[in-house]
C-alpha cells in the first residue's frame, strides 16, 4: 500500500469508511433493505474517497496494537449505527399512521410487503412508508444526509468518547416522538371514526331491527378513506418538515 498511500492514510480512510458505511446501510432511502448490500457498501466506499480530504482533519495517529486499531474502527461504527439508527426511526411515525388508520377503517388485515421493513404491515402502513421515501428525495431531503455525516465529525470528533448515555436517551425521544407524530397524523381519520361508531351505535338503539353492521361497514371504509384522502397532503408536509427539524439535529 505504501506505494499509493501511507498507512496513517489507510488507517484514517479505514476509520472514515466504518462510519459512513454504518450510516448509509441505515439512513432512509439509501439504506432499505432491498438494495443489495455490495450496492450500498461500493457507495459508502466511493464517498469515503471523496469525503476523505475534509474528514480526515484531526485524525488518531496509527495505534501500535491490534487492540487499539479494532477499538477505535469499533467506536466509528457504533457512532453510525447511532445516527443511521435515529434517523430510522422516526419514519416509523408514518408506520404508525398506517397501522392505526388501518384499524380504524376495519382494514387492518390487509397485509402487504413493507419494503422498509422487516415484516410485512398493513397495506396503507406501506403506502405511507413509500409516500415518505419519495417525499425525502422530492425535497432533496437526502442532501442533508451529507451535511449530516460531515456535521458528525464535529459533533463526535475522532478523540471523543462515544456518548452511549446520549444516544439511548435520544433513540427513547426519537421514539416518543414518532409515535406520538403517528397518532396525530391519523387523527382526522380516528375523529371521525370515533363519530361514525357513536352515531351507528345510538342508530341501533334506536332501531335494533335495523341491520348497522351490514349498513355501516361499507360505509366506514367508503367515508374514512375520504377523510384519509383529503388529510394526505397535510400528512405528507407535517412529516416531512417534522424529519427535516430532525435532521438539522446531526447537520
Amino acid at each position: 500500500m505504501e506505494s499509493y498511500a501511507t498507512a496513517q492514510q489507510v488507517f484514517v480512510g479505514g476509520l472514515v469508511f466504518a462510519r459512513l458505511a454504518a450510516i448509509v446501510m441505515l439512513v432512509p432511502g439509501i439504506g432499505e433493505t432491498f438494495i443489495p448490500a455490495r450496492i450500498r457498501l461500493s457507495l459508502a466506499f466511493v464517498m469515503t474517497i471523496a469525503l476523505f480530504p475534509v474528514l480526515s482533519v484531526g485524525a488518531p495517529a496509527l495505534p501500535g496494537t491490534s487492540a487499539e486499531l479494532a477499538g477505535a474502527v469499533i467506536k466509528e461504527a457504533l457512532i453510525g449505527l447511532m445516527i443511521g439508527a435515529i434517523l430510522r426511526i422516526f419514519m416509523n411515525a408514518l408506520a404508525v399512521t398506517g397501522e392505526i388508520v388501518s384499524i380504524q377503517t376495519t382494514l387492518s388485515f390487509a397485509q402487504t410487503a413493507n419494503p422498509g421493513q422487516a415484516a410485512p404491515s398493513t397495506t396503507l402502513g406501506t403506502f405511507l412508508t413509500l409516500l415518505a421515501l419519495v417525499l425525502i428525495f422530492a425535497t432533496n431531503l437526502h442532501h442533508m444526509f451529507l451535511s449530516a455525516i460531515v456535521r458528525s465529525y464535529t459533533l463526535f470528533p475522532f478523540h471523543k468518547v462515544v456518548p452511549v448515555g446520549d444516544a439511548g436517551l435520544l433513540a427513547v425521544q426519537t421514539v416518543g416522538k414518532s409515535f406520538a407524530l403517528g397518532v396525530q397524523l391519523s387523527a382526522p381519520v380516528l375523529v371521525f371514526a370515533f363519530i361514525f361508531n357513536i352515531a351507528t351505535g345510538l342508530v341501533g338503539r334506536v332501531m335494533p331491527q335495523f341491520q348497522v353492521f351490514f349498513v355501516a361497514s361499507p360505509l366506514l371504509v367508503l367515508t374514512s378513506l375520504s377523510v384519509f384522502a383529503l388529510s394526505l397532503g397535510v400528512i405528507g408536509m407535517v412529516f416531512i418538515d417534522r424529519y427535516r427539524e430532525l435532521v438539522k439535529v446531526f447537520g
